[in-house]
Formats: structure tokens, C-alpha cells, sequence
């Protein structure tokens, strides 16, 4: 292999694939995965349509074929249909954040406008039994095999495998930060294989942080169709002009290879960046954050009938751990503490009680000891904290009183951690937008490693989120914290 016109000690990925460094090509578990998830997806539904016409069907076997085997196959095919527009098999959001999700919900709410519109053009009186009752039941066991599926993928990539080969190509110090958040999150499925970059070497010689710097900003197109890249992940740098960008895109035409082009003024992503044309111009179009609108009001109802619904259900376990909290110490089974919320107005937020009481006024001596980040106070091992306490801040048993603050309106099931009045007079402009939408029970924060978090990087979330806000986010939140409050991690 050449660098630059030198001989280069690293093996090119084809290379690899030959020494048997490599198992397999990407593409093939690419497509292999994606035929999985289509598999998966016309199984589920066949299931659903199925169970539900043996259901109902059996009750009028005579007409079964006229009346429910049509709207049964209708029902299917209009479902499988509307996936594919939508292209919710994309290998580019496949296992990829919310927006496979977000797809998928889209797409099965065209199929049931279509059926509902059909339904009505045939004046069918059974089309009611699919709308209400076949297609959430079809996005139920579609959006349980996906994330099932997920899983296994994240698994893999945990472990090194099912990863797209990353070609970065910019300036050292934004390579190197790839490079940083590529490893520290593989389940996204990048891996940076290689770099090019400007000529000068660094401290590393001709490696970027272990990754072998193959050649110039200028060899990019060479390498992707020698070495068979699946990504060029391109990042600021004073080279890249206009010109040379879409230089560089004609020259990858014909490789498997998606270019990636990292923004330089701003990080904004969801569903508020678009993109549009104007006179012949790629354009960033970036929407103002919805703190108001219909979204909004949906997000409201589902906080208040989520907070009564898990209210009903958590309440023999609240039960019991009140009785453990009494029995544990001396005090009370509740603990309020005032926080600042929208628009920084105040409230009183409800937790069980964790720590021996007048735990408030040892803070101060205490304040030596901390180990929180930023602004936060947080001990791993704090003296205050009671037997009972420590397993329930473990497994967030406490925070379950706040679904009374979410039911009464002053928090959201999912937000930005609610903030002490201290440190919100702390906050600098930019983190007081935090404050433009309601704290929440559980968040980015809450999913993403909790006390282990630096400050700048809990701020970071949390502006990510007013930001970035979607139901569908708010969706892959909730899902996620089971999981983050089932192994603990980060909570003391």
C-alpha cells in the first residue's frame, strides 16, 4: 500500500478481508440484517392479521373469504406497502436512533388513513376492527421485533462486529474527536478505519490515535474505491471548499461508500435541520425549536395519562417501599425539595426519602467531599444515605412520588433534570434554556450514564434535548430507561 506516494505497513481493508482480520464485506451483514428486519416485519403483521381474523372469522366462517380474508390481505399488503414507501428498510436507519421509529410510525399511520379512507369509499362496517384494533397490534409486535433486533445488533458492535469501515478525512483535531465518539459509542456502527489529513505529522507519526493516516485530504476518492470504504465521514477543515466537496462527491460516484459531510457552524440535528435547494445552492434550513403547537399538546396528554396510568400500577410497590422507608430510619416516608422548572418557576418536587433526617443542614460539612460535577453535589459513598436508600437510588425507586408532580403538570415524563434553585441562579444564558420546557422523571441524562456524567456533558444532553425535542425521542427515552434503571449504572 502507498501513503502519499510511500509505502505504507498498514493493510488496506480488502487486504484485511483476505488475511481473515475481516470475517465478511459490510455490505453482506448489512444486507443480511436488512432482510431480516423485512422478514420480521411481514411475519409480524401475517401473525397480527392472522390471529385477528381466526379471532373474529370464526364467528361468520360462512362469508369468511368475502368478508375478512379481503380486508385480512388488504390489511397486510397495504401495511408491508406503506414500509416500503416510506423506506423504513433503509440500511442507513436501520438500528440507527429514533428515526427507524419514526419511520415505522409514520408508516403505519399512512396505512390507516388509506384503510380508513377505503373503508369508507366501500362502506364496509368492519373496517373499524383493523383500524382500531389490527394496526396497534401490528405496531406493537413490528416496533417489539425491531428493538429486539436492535439489541442483538448493538451486541455485535459492542464486540466488533456488524461496523461500517470509516474513512475520515479533515483536520487532525476534528478526526481525532471521531475517532474519540466512535469508540465511546459503537452501537452507532462506525468504526474509523483510517484517516487522510493534512501532511504535517503529529506527535503519533503517521497514526491518528492508533488509526493509520493513509494519505492527504486529497486521496480520499482513491482509497474509498481501492479499500472499499463504506462511509467518508468528512470533517471541518480549511481545505474542503465548496468545489473540492462536491468534487469529491462526483469522484465516490460508483462505490458503496455514503459521504457524511460533519457541519461546521452549528450542532443541530431531528427533525428540525432540513435541507433545501435554493438557486442551485445546498442550503442547511435549521426550524425554530416547538415549545407550542399540536406536538406539544400530545406530549401534555400523554404525560398526564401516562403519570395516572403508572401511578395505578406502581402503587403496591410505592406501598411498600413507604413501609421500608419507615421502618429503615426515624422520619418521614416523603421528601420535598424545591426546584425550578418552565420557565424557571419553582415547585416542589416529591421523592421518597433516601437519607437520615436533617441530612439538608450536614451538606455544608460535607462540601469538602464532593465529587459531582459542575454544580451538582453527589458523594458515592455519602454518610446520609440509609440502608433502604441506597438500593432504592439505585434502581430510582425514590423518583416514583414525581409521577404526582408529572400528573399535577409541574414535570414531564421525560425532560431535563429539574434543577435546585441554587444552581439555576448559577446558570449562564446558554444553559438556562434548559429551562424553556418542563423538567423531566427521566432523560438523555437519565439513559446516558446519570452521576457519571460531567457537567459539560449533562448540560450538553440536556440542550440536546430542547433542541432536538420529537415524540419520537421522547418514545426511544422511555423504552431506554428500563433498561438504564434495571443495571443501575451511574446512580448514587
Amino acid at each position: 500500500m502507498r501513503q502519499g506516494g510511500l509505502l505504507s505497513p498498514f493493510p488496506s481493508a480488502r487486504e484485511r478481508l483476505a488475511n481473515g482480520e475481516i470475517s465478511r464485506p459490510a455490505m453482506d451483514w448489512e444486507q443480511r440484517y436488512r432482510r431480516t428486519v423485512i422478514t420480521s416485519d411481514t411475519v409480524a403483521t401475517a401473525f397480527v392479521v392472522a390471529t385477528i381474523g381466526d379471532f373474529f372469522g370464526a364467528r361468520d366462517a360462512a362469508n369468511w373469504h368475502e368478508k375478512w380474508g379481503i380486508l385480512a390481505f388488504g390489511t397486510e399488503l397495504l401495511v408491508l406497502g406503506a414500509l416500503a414507501v416510506s423506506r423504513s428498510w433503509a440500511p442507513a436507519v436501520l438500528g440507527q436512533g429514533a428515526e427507524e421509529f419514526r419511520r415505522l410510525g409514520r408508516s403505519l399511520f399512512m396505512a390507516t388513513v388509506v384503510l380508513a379512507l377505503g373503508g369508507i369509499a366501500l362502506t364496509s362496517r368492519n373496517i373499524k376492527l383493523w383500524i382500531f384494533v389490527a394496526i396497534p397490534a401490528i405496531a406493537l409486535v413490528t416496533m417489539t421485533a425491531r428493538y429486539l433486533l436492535r439489541l442483538w445488533l448493538h451486541k455485535q458492535r459492542k464486540e466488533g462486529r456488524c461496523l461500517r469501515p470509516v474513512l475520515a478525512a479533515g483536520s487532525r483535531a476534528t478526526v481525532r474527536d471521531l475517532i474519540t465518539r466512535t469508540r465511546k459509542f459503537p452501537h452507532l456502527g462506525w468504526r474509523v478505519d483510517a484517516v487522510c489529513t493534512t501532511p504535517e505529522l503529529g506527535p503519533d507519526g503517521d497514526q491518528l490515535d492508533g488509526v493509520p493516516v493513509v494519505g492527504r485530504l486529497a486521496d480520499v476518492a482513491n482509497h474509498v474505491h481501492r479499500d472499499g470504504f463504506r462511509v467518508v465521514a468528512v470533517t471541518p477543515d480549511p481545505h474542503w471548499s465548496p468545489n473540492r466537496l462536491r468534487r469529491l462527491a462526483w469522484n465516490l460516484e460508483g462505490s458503496d461508500a455514503e459521504m457524511v459531510v460533519a457541519p461546521v457552524l452549528m450542532e443541530v440535528a431531528g427533525p428540525r435541520l432540513h435541507v433545501d435547494a435554493v438557486l442551485g445552492i445546498p442550503l442547511l434550513r435549521v426550524s425554530m425549536p416547538a415549545f407550542t403547537g399540536g406536538r406539544r399538546a400530545v406530549k401534555e396528554v400523554v404525560d398526564r395519562l401516562g403519570a395516572a396510568v403508572l401511578l395505578v400500577l406502581f402503587a403496591p410497590l410505592m406501598l411498600l417501599v413507604g413501609l421500608l422507608v419507615l421502618t429503615d430510619s426515624r422520619g418521614g416516608v416523603f421528601y420535598r425539595q424545591r426546584r425550578v422548572g418552565k420557565d424557571g418557576r419553582e415547585f416542589m418536587i416529591l421523592k421518597f426519602r433516601t437519607m437520615v433526617a436533617g441530612a439538608d443542614r450536614a451538606r455544608e460539612e460535607l462540601a469538602g467531599l464532593n465529587e459531582g460535577a459542575g454544580l451538582l453535589f453527589k458523594m458515592r459513598q455519602d454518610p446520609r444515605v440509609t440502608r433502604v436508600g441506597s438500593v432504592l437510588r439505585r434502581y430510582s425507586l425514590d423518583e416514583l412520588p414525581q409521577l404526582v408532580n408529572v400528573l399535577t403538570g409541574s414535570m414531564s415524563l421525560v425532560g431535563p433534570r429539574p434543577p435546585l434553585p441554587e444552581e439555576s441562579a448559577a446558570y449562564s444564558a446558554d444553559i438556562r434554556r434548559r429551562l424553556l420546557v418542563k423538567p423531566g422523571l427521566t432523560g438523555l441524562w437519565q439513559i446516558s450514564g446519570r452521576s457519571d456524567l460531567s457537567w459539560e456533558e449533562a448540560v450538553r444532553l440536556d440542550l440536546r434535548y430542547v433542541e432536538d425535542w420529537s415524540l419520537a425521542l421522547d418514545t426511544v427515552i422511555l423504552w431506554k430507561t428500563l433498561r438504564a434503571v434495571i443495571h443501575g449504572q451511574g446512580a448514587y
